[in-house]
């Protein structure tokens, strides 16, 4: 019987671990960067966490079953509901900001297709207990220092900012009501995948007779691009004085966010774009998707405010901002700009020897010189010089000790530099090998990054 993988899901052969790591690396080397804590959720959960979350519909995209306990339960599709739990629980306790993250494979039962699989993993990061825009902005920065540190720049990539509070005020300027608010955001959120007549009857249940004059309305909101195109917009339409004093004062924590982008240095990476809406009915503020600049591909990012998320589901107040990136499509756009470094693995020291006795005494040194921290890798059996020398060259080694019976009868071994040529007879005492090799390596080009160390005294 032959065994596949399953559709959707990936096996990880050391390169493409290599790859996966890289980006792990780069995600947690941003969070670093922006003082995030790591925290981690059990990948299996009740089922009617998510249900709570996102309704009765996400059933059809989730792995679940009925365990041996007869509980309903689901493998995570996302992390945020159980993040909710977590900090939930401790609402009252967390020293506020809350600030973490967390790196972790999601699934989810949907068709895939080209930057989508059914598992996958996703970088999130959040901060919880801040209504400000302060927390906004540091999130929108830290998700542009993400992708920056992956080698991408302004030309490669856009963060797409949109604001679901302006959103329902300007629908609640067209008069419709609470309840049907989340429906037509989920429409106005698929409004590039339709033409003028399918927009039209999606609109006419909500606008009526109204909705040709609504779109008209609609098409302008969504060619603003800039601050002051946005006031100018707001300012141009009849509203009541209550809706006119509630956007004058969302208008100002625009205002303020883009102050903050300024001073984050990330403001170039930012558009303003009101095609942004997020379908998710949770959302509560200022939204935002990054995607390759051309337009093209999927969002390899996207988040916003869920203030009232965790109160909904754990009963506690806590506002909340966040955002999830995924590794499938940002390894799509790595790889389409060769941007991926060659994740070529070698050891930091190959060991050579010929017979028995040269092999005891190697295996003792490579004992000693692994609780150094050194990669050490020798042959597993027994051959000549000139094939230890021609993998050598395979691996592109740049350090082997040579352990031939010359040098062992005078108490050395050879310390050979594969990357200058150079050889050296050194006195075999462990400790003086680690200290000689600390010396070679720090000669050895910089761009060598499987050989950075961090040495242990």
């Amino acid at each position: 019987m032959k065994f596949e993988t399953l559709p959707g899901f990936r096996s990880f052969y050391p390169e493409q671990c290599s790859v996966r790591n890289y980006i792990f690396d780069g995600w947690r080397r941003a969070a670093k960067h922006f003082h995030f804590l790591e925290y981690d959720t059990p990948t299996l959960e009740p089922l009617e966490l998510y249900k709570e979350k996102s309704g009765e519909e996400i059933v059809s995209q989730l792995f679940n079953f009925v365990d041996k306990g007869e509980r309903e339960v689901a493998l995570r599709p996302e992390v945020t509901p159980s993040l909710a739990r977590l900090a939930g629980v401790k609402a009252k306790s967390l020293k506020r900001p809350v600030k973490w993250f967390n790196i972790g494979e999601q699934f989810r039962y949907e068709r895939p297709q080209k930057g989508r699989l059914r598992s996958f993993y996703q970088f999130n990061v959040d901060i919880l207990g801040e209504p400000g825009v302060a927390a906004d902005a540091e999130l929108v920065a830290c998700l542009v220092h993400c992708l920056q540190g992956f080698g991408l720049g302004q030309s490669d990539f856009k963060v797409r900012l949109s604001d679901r509070h302006l959103w329902v005020l300007f629908l609640e300027h067209w008069g419709l009501a609470d309840s049907d608010q989340a429906s037509a955001l989920s429409v106005l959120d698929r409004l590039h995948r339709m033409d003028s007549e399918q927009l039209i009857k999606a609109l006419r249940p909500y606008f009526k007779e109204s909705s040709e004059r609504f779109i008209d309305q609609l098409n302008q909101l969504l060619s603003v691009k800039d601050i002051d195109d946005l006031v100018q917009y707001f300012s141009s339409l009849s509203l009541s004085d209550e809706i006119a004093d509630r956007i004058e004062t969302r208008l100002k924590d625009w205002t303020s966010f883009i102050s903050l982008m300024q001073s984050l240095g990330v403001s170039e990476s930012i558009q303003i774009d009101f095609s942004i809406v997020r379908g998710l009915a949770y959302y509560t503020g200022f939204v935002f998707e990054a995607f390759e600049a051309s337009g093209e591909g999927r969002a390899l990012a996207g988040g916003g405010r869920y203030d009232d998320l965790i109160e909904r589901l754990t009963g506690n107040t806590m506002e909340a901002v966040g955002f999830a990136m995924g590794d499938v499509t940002l390894l799509d756009l790595l790889e389409s700009k060769a941007l991926l470094p060659d994740f070529h693995s070698k050891p930091d020291l190959m060991l050579f020897f010929t017979d028995e006795s040269a092999r005891s005494k190697a295996l003792s040194d490579a004992h000693y010189l692994r609780s150094r921290d050194w990669s050490i890798d020798y042959p597993l059996k027994l051959q000549s010089f000139s094939k230890q020398f021609k993998i050598a060259n395979q691996k592109r080694l740049s350090l082997a000790l040579v352990y031939g019976s010359e040098e062992l009868e005078r108490g050395q071994v050879l310390l050979k530099n594969f990357k200058t040529g150079e050889e050296m007879r050194i006195e075999r005492n462990p400790e003086g090998i680690h200290e000689r090799l600390k010396v070679v390596l720090s000669k050895i080009s910089s761009d060598e990054s499987s050989l950075h160390k961090p040495f242990k005294d």
